[in-house]
């Protein structure tokens, strides 16, 4: 987030200047402008957040098609979860949380 204050002068002015100049020199390889109004407000995001968007739609994807799968074999009587796997888990997460 960029804020411009209209009320620096002198060196403060010129300072400021080159610290955002400097921003957007960094910013410029490794992102990219979304949108700017009329008054002059842009808004940037980095080439990470498409990064996490794709990989939260994958993970998204994959975890619903094996919720879907799990429900078929619920449904058809299939479904044998297994127990020692299941007490490891809860064992684990209960340690690793602290519960007593």
């Amino acid at each position: 987030m960029r804020i411009y204050d209209v009320n620096l002068t002198g060196s403060s002015a010129a300072e400021a200047a080159r610290a955002q100049e400097a921003q957007r020199t960094d910013r410029s390889s490794s992102s990219r402008s979304v949108g700017t109004n009329a008054g002059g407000d842009s808004i940037e995001f980095s080439s990470s957040l498409g990064r996490l968007s794709q990989t939260m739609a994958s993970y998204t994807s994959s975890r619903s098609s094996r919720v879907e799968a799990l429900a078929a074999q619920f449904q058809s009587g299939t479904y044998r979860p297994d127990s020692a796997a299941t007490s490891k888990g809860v064992v684990s997460e209960a340690l690793a949380t602290g519960v007593n």
